[in-house]
């Protein structure tokens, strides 16, 4: 009563002023919190999104490299015209040489006979030492292997150490070496478990403030194997699992992608997205959790800002309405309620809804045209939040198209690399297939490639390989498909073309190389290989491994000539 009787004694423009001022407040709060909480939902889930976008890239990239990795030791174990002549022949050691200067994570590249003594090996490391215990031994013995990260045990002491000062873990990959059909020895290879870290700090900015965005690897039981370098120790003594409540996106059927916030051992709150590693074969299927994390301020901070500013600009038009509200004398009712049927329209997103004009006086006009303009500037920014969101995800997808390019394509020489090639090989071989035309393939290797770089130095070696990729660009057709697939070999693929016509092109190829001289090496020689599609259930792998048998052969025929697979 006493309220009622203060509100009595002022006046009827205060009154108005008053009941007006405070339903305008309320209304533009009202639209504010709506407006932006809608802001904030979308912020946050793209920020998800984003976080489970880095998590499966992460999953694609050590995907291929576990796949890439056990077709490695599936080709040179399958490489059957070497073996032949003995697990410690010089052939046998150059195989895996050349393997290792292929691939520089490969950091034991080696050969065990049935009993498990190793004959040969990159470095000579471990020759003659008997690996029979060892579960990549036993597992490649009897078909394709690829084991789960492990400490160094032999070889910890022999390599040279990580520049981190952390002990070597290892990634095994191996195959049974057969002859003739008999069982002769394992190939194995110790992979790098640093090639892990490379491949996630690629997908992650540099650290700031600003992103903070971490990747981490567990495994099938849940344990941590991967985590940053300054985080790894701190969480490794809290014991840090896989965080419970989160959960695993498979990317197998288009399920839903959940990310959450979970607390770590560290003591922080985190978004966290987790994907589980989808294997490119079977072998390769070690049950990796790939998890993305990013601070709860950091990830949520747009959101957080978003929603002040929203707030703010209605608590502004709010105070504008209410000064001018306090201004009007007349009678309002009409009005008034149209106003503020008008505002709860927008308020439920009706479509079509906006303030209406009136025209009792001009204060009242005036308010209709502050809570318009409150309203266009609400929708406004939400429009320009939703064309911003547009705009980052078009520079993402240009983003990945262009690191899908790069990841396509060899730096030095711009002719394709071995993902690339590998692309154009599975699509050549399905056009001969369904065609029945033939289909050749030529390996070529740059002699003696190693002996220019020790003698002229790696940018006269980076020259040579130039020179050999411009010959090779000017005398092949256009719609031949040319790769550097690593170090000094490359391959050509011909369409349409016999082994009798890639002989003959091959040859030619040879011949040019020789009559060219380089002004810092001189006289350059390359030796090639051969091999032609047999039928429609050859395979990409078996035209390139007879290739590189026929390259093999020129090479110990001489080098500086062709040799082909018969």
């Amino acid at each position: 009563m006493k309220l009622h009787a203060r509100f009595s004694d002022h006046g009827l423009r205060t009154q108005i002023a008053m009941v007006f001022g405070l339903l305008v407040v309320a209304l533009s709060v009202l639209l504010s919190l709506a407006v932006g909480d809608r802001f904030k939902q979308r912020l946050q889930r793209d920020a998800g999104i984003a976080l489970q976008t880095v998590a499966e890239n992460a999953g694609k990239l050590l995907a291929k490299g576990l796949l890439e990795g056990s077709l490695e030791a599936q080709v040179l174990a399958d490489s059957e015209q070497v073996w032949n002549k003995g697990l410690d022949s010089p052939e046998a050691r150059y195989l895996l040489q050349r393997a290792q200067a292929m691939h520089p994570n490969s950091l034991w590249i080696g050969v065990a006979d049935v009993q498990g003594q190793v004959r040969a090996a990159t470095g000579g490391l471990l020759e003659g030492r008997s690996v029979a215990e060892r579960p990549w031994f036993q597992g490649g013995k009897e078909a394709l292997y690829v084991g789960d990260v492990h400490p160094a045990k032999l070889l910890d002491s022999l390599l040279p150490p990580l520049p981190s000062g952390e002990p070597h873990r290892f990634v095994d990959f191996a195959a049974p070496i057969r002859v003739g059909g008999r069982t002769v020895g394992v190939l194995g290879i110790h992979g790098s478990w640093e090639w892990t870290r490379e491949v996630l700090e690629s997908l992650t900015p540099p650290r700031s403030d600003e992103s903070a965005l971490e990747l981490f690897i567990f495994d099938r039981d849940g344990q941590m194997v991967l985590a940053p370098r300054d985080k790894a120790r701190a969480l490794q003594a809290a014991g840090q699992r896989l965080p419970e409540g989160l959960h695993i996106n498979n990317n197998r059927d288009n399920a839903r992608m959940d990310m959450t916030v979970v607390p770590w051992s560290d003591g922080g709150r985190y978004l966290t997205a987790a994907t589980q590693l989808q294997p490119r074969n079977a072998p390769s299927d070690l049950g990796w959790r790939i998890v993305a994390r990013q601070p709860v301020a950091l990830a949520f901070a747009d959101a957080h800002r978003t929603e002040r500013n929203v707030l703010l600009i209605g608590l502004g038009a709010a105070f504008l309405a209410t000064l001018l509200a306090w201004m009007a004398a007349r009678r309002l009712s009409e009005d008034l309620y149209a106003l503020a049927n008008a505002a709860r329209a927008v308020e439920a997103g009706t479509p079509g809804a906006d303030i209406p004009a009136v025209h009792s006086n001009r204060e009242v006009q005036a308010l209709a045209g502050a809570l318009s303009r409150m309203t266009h500037r609400l929708l406004a920014a939400h429009e320009a939040m939703e064309e911003t969101v547009r705009l980052r995800t078009l520079e993402l997808e240009s983003a990945n198209r262009a690191l899908d390019l790069q990841a396509r394509t060899d730096v030095l020489t711009g002719l394709l690399n071995r993902r690339g090639f590998e692309s154009q090989m599975a699509f050549a071989l399905a056009m001969a297939r369904r065609s029945g035309r033939p289909l050749s393939l030529i390996t070529v290797d740059v002699d003696h490639f190693k002996k220019v770089n020790d003698t002229y130095g790696h940018d006269a070696g980076d020259e040579v390989l130039r020179r050999l990729a411009l010959t090779l660009q000017d005398r092949l057709r256009a719609s031949d498909v040319i790769a550097r697939l690593g170090g000094e070999e490359f391959v050509v693929l011909l369409p349409d073309t016999d082994l009798a016509g890639a002989q003959a092109i091959a040859q030619a190829l040879v011949h040019a190389m020789a009559q060219q001289q380089d002004p810092v090496v001189g006289t350059i020689t390359v030796s090639a290989g051969v091999a032609s599609m047999r039928g429609a259930q050859d395979q990409g792998a078996d035209l390139l491994r007879r290739g590189d048998a026929a390259l093999y052969e020129a090479k110990g025929q001489g080098r500086n000539r062709v040799c082909t697979a018969e």
